[in-house]
């Protein structure tokens, strides 16, 4: 398949409304809004309903956020049917193991008061924990009381290690993933069994998107830098989810459906990698 079209199973054609097929049948919203470091209160209900009123369907928080009972607020006032709305939560740390991350579900269950959650993450893979954990999400996704369950931050060494220890596969891997942490061997990991890759910081933080290589794709293309990048991950399958409080950001971050990059265009933009983090870097965690 040309590097321009968008990989197998990822339609775009429905612009915001687009979703993909996690493996279980579950539809994702293929762009949706990140709410990491959102202040909690009427900082995240605001940005969420914003988001969900210019047609975002999904919502990623976690635990560790401190905001999910604003983000289940805003979803609870949006007066969208629940079951068009994706709601993304995830376990920290600290909550690892079997019985505290069940412990840790029923409290982000409350929190949200949305009903089943539609992802349950795994936030971050810890050493010695994080199988039993996974068996907890096993649990809570057979009780229907999450629809599907996956992970973040797991490396293909991290992947490899679950797949050795449950017959189950993750319906997702969030982690970073931009034009300067072009994670290669991931994605084609992930996409040759069937788990969608999930990019947070999309937008490097903002700390690339001065390159002027992008600058010259978003002039050729009247979009901003943003929109290139962001389209860069569309035509690449991987789903993004870029945090931003402002409106005119959010509507900014939606406009990626009525242009394309040609295959030279994705090819300048995966020799921008330089394996940059951002925050943390997962490739280190044993």
């Amino acid at each position: 398949m040309s590097a321009s079209r968008p990989a197998a199973g990822f339609d775009l054609s429905a612009g915001l409304a687009s979703t993909v097929r996690l493996h279980g049948g579950v539809p994702m919203p293929v762009v949706g809004l990140g709410v990491w470091k959102m202040p909690a209160g009427r900082t995240t209900e605001r940005a969420v309903a914003e988001a969900l009123g210019l047609g975002y369907r999904l919502i990623d928080t976690a635990a560790m956020y401190g905001n999910e009972k604003d983000v289940g607020a805003a979803v609870r006032a949006s007066g969208i049917p629940r079951e068009e709305i994706f709601v993304t939560t995830k376990v920290w740390n600290e909550d690892h193991g079997y019985d505290r991350a069940m412990r840790a579900f029923a409290r982000s269950e409350r929190q949200l008061d949305v009903g089943p959650i539609d992802l349950y993450l795994i936030h971050w893979p810890v050493q010695g924990l994080r199988s039993d954990t996974w068996r907890a999400l096993e649990k809570l996704q057979a009780e229907g009381r999450c629809r599907s369950i996956g992970v973040s931050n797991y490396s293909v060494a991290h992947l490899e290690e679950l797949r050795q220890q449950s017959p189950g596969l993750p319906a997702a891997d969030q982690v970073e993933f931009s034009p300067f942490l072009f994670q290669r061997e991931l994605l084609t990991y992930c996409q040759e069994r069937g788990i969608q890759l999930e990019a947070y910081a999309p937008l490097t933080r903002g700390q690339r998107l001065d390159d002027p290589r992008i600058a010259r794709l978003a002039t050729a293309h009247g979009k901003s830098p943003a929109q290139i990048v962001l389209r860069w991950a569309l035509q690449h399958g991987v789903v993004v989810i870029p945090k931003t409080v402002h409106v005119e950001r959010m509507r900014e971050n939606a406009g990626l459906f009525d242009f394309a990059l040609s295959a030279p265009e994705i090819e300048t933009l995966d020799r921008l990698n330089e394996d940059l983090h951002t925050s943390w870097n997962p490739d280190r965690a044993p």
